[in-house]
């Protein structure tokens, strides 16, 4: 037995070891490509580039960085001022001391585009869970914004009220969460996503099955077809980030936080008619996706929704010439 928890606890401490020098490591390596803005307390990482007005703020989907957007940062900086950045405990950002509902991410975006000096009105693009955050922005401060675009949003009324079956996704995707951020911490994750990235497949798949009880293979599978999408150069930089507790520590936060977001989202209702609105939805929205993002388009005097034919969730990598459209049509008339 003693002979037994000496080699656990080797293990253990060999894990923690090869963690620490491989953050050491990424670190070198990866140093942030923008800069850090306090927002009293809490650093957040943004990015900038480009020049002109208005300026075009990119919101990331729940648990994206500002490297999901690398390919539309660099061709809209091409014409005007563009920013991205990581929300807390995503990326280089501190991890948050609050729940990541998106009120209070409102209340950070607010704050970090005020201590960076950014000038409004902005037009601001949101994915995903970014997409209702942006829009839920737009609401709360509709002097601040001349237009949103959003893809392929999350949609309020799906989390208003969970079902039962709802519930149980978010605990288990929060369980889960905080499993990867145990393993993550003792070298585990970084372990897995080093042989995936070599081409060997025998660990990850461990991995997943120790992560998810042999249910997590296929949706690891499926993220990393996505981060492929991604340029060739930012690939591990994501891993590195997700090597990293905060990561799976900050997924965690969000998706419980879900259903208060869905509330305060609904509480706050839709932005002023007379903020331009243009949704993209990808292929395989649902009816009732499709039909709130219609009512949302028809409240505003210059909606517009589009169905992106050829686009999955991820639109913007799926089809970034249909989003660095909209966002150029929404800001020819600004363009100063």
């Amino acid at each position: 037995m003693l002979i037994a928890a000496g080699v656990i606890l080797l293990i253990v401490a060999a894990g923690w070891l090869y963690q620490l020098s491989g953050t050491a490591r990424d670190r070198r390596r990866f140093p942030l490509p923008g800069r850090l803005v306090d927002i009293g307390g809490l650093r957040l990482h943004l990015l900038e580039s480009g020049a002109g007005h208005p300026p075009v703020i990119l919101e990331a989907g729940i648990a994206a960085s500002c490297l999901n957007w690398t390919s539309i940062q660099a061709e809209l900086a091409r014409s005007t001022r563009v920013c991205s950045y990581d929300r807390a405990g995503l990326g280089w950002s501190d991890p948050p001391s609050s729940p990541r509902t998106v009120s209070n991410a409102v209340d950070d975006l607010h704050a970090l585009l005020t201590a960076a000096q950014i000038p409004p009105p902005f037009i601001l693009t949101g994915h995903s869970f970014g997409g209702l955050l942006v829009r839920c922005y737009a609401t709360q401060y509709p002097e601040q914004v001349a237009g949103l675009v959003l893809l392929d949003p999350l949609a309020a009324t799906e989390w208003l009220t969970p079902s039962d079956a709802q519930r149980k996704t978010l605990k288990r995707g929060a369980m889960l969460s905080r499993r990867g951020a145990t393993l993550a911490r003792f070298g585990v994750v970084r372990l897995g996503l080093a042989t995936l990235a070599s081409g060997l497949r025998f660990i990850p798949k461990l991995v997943a099955r120790a992560a998810s009880s042999g249910t997590g293979e296929s949706a690891i599978s499926r993220l990393v077809r996505e981060v492929q999408k991604m340029p060739p150069e930012t690939w591990p930089i994501v891993q590195a980030h997700w090597c990293q507790p905060k990561s799976f520590l900050a997924m965690a936060n969000y998706l419980e936080s879900l259903p208060a977001s869905a509330s305060q989202a609904s509480a706050l209702g839709q932005p002023p008619a007379h903020i331009p609105i243009t949704i993209i939805s990808a292929s395989n929205s649902t009816a009732a996706q499709l039909a709130e993002r219609d009512a949302i388009a028809h409240h505003s005097l210059h909606g517009k929704h589009i169905i992106a034919t050829k686009s999955g969730h991820w639109v913007h990598f799926d089809e970034p010439d249909l989003v660095l459209q909209a966002i150029r049509e929404m800001a020819a008339p600004l363009n100063t």
